[in-house]
């Protein structure tokens, strides 16, 4: 990554965590919201496993999703970072059952829970734009999960409305979203045009 890059990344990164964190503290019902409009419009068929994440610093709250799914017959998984520099691993896990902070201290299953190949990955982010390019932490965890997991796996952001970027600036390996799923509406992607509201 160039150093331009990164530093647009990083400006970006500055103005939208500060727009998450306070959209995080004004509306406290935006996971439930959310969460209604997946199960409205995205279809995730019973027997399918749809990995999440534990929210953390404004990210908006997939828990209320996953126990939706989950009472509808969708298997659920977690990430789990073991090394630093590798792919964060997907573990099965269901609501109720313990966590345990992974390398990076985020709560992951345990280590006996198995391993699972995500069929839908829900993803957090930092900021997304209209050609479904997504901003994350800058960790790169995420990407080098949705790269170890391959084409195949379909990735929907999940976000507060207020993230919504005008352009996010993005490397080769940056993938994009598949759709991103906010608590006021969902922008699918349309592979030769980008990211269209309803």
């Amino acid at each position: 990554m160039t150093g331009a890059l990164a530093e647009a990344k990083r400006a970006l990164r500055r103005e939208f965590l500060a727009r998450r964190r306070r959209q995080h503290a004004t509306h406290p019902d935006g996971a439930h919201a959310l969460a209604r409009r997946v199960l409205l419009e995205v279809a995730v068929p019973p027997g399918s496993v749809a990995a999440g994440y534990w929210p953390d610093d404004g990210e908006i709250d997939p828990r209320p999703l996953m126990a939706a799914l989950a009472e509808r017959g969708v298997g659920l998984a977690l990430p789990a970072v073991v090394e630093r520099a590798a792919a964060p691993v997907y573990r099965a896990w269901k609501p109720g059952e313990p966590l345990r902070p992974d390398r990076v201290g985020i709560p992951a299953p345990v280590a006996t829970a198995p391993s699972v190949v995500p069929d839908l990955v829900l993803c957090p982010l930092v900021a997304f734009d209209a050609g479904g390019r997504r901003l994350g932490r800058g960790g790169g965890y995420i990407d080098r999960a949705l790269a170890a997991l391959g084409p195949g796996v379909r990735v929907v952001g999940l976000a507060w409305e207020q993230q919504r970027a005008g352009r996010i600036p993005t490397a080769a390996h940056d993938r994009t979203l598949d759709m991103v799923v906010t608590e006021c509406r969902v922008y699918r992607r349309d592979h030769a045009a980008g990211i269209a509201g309803p």
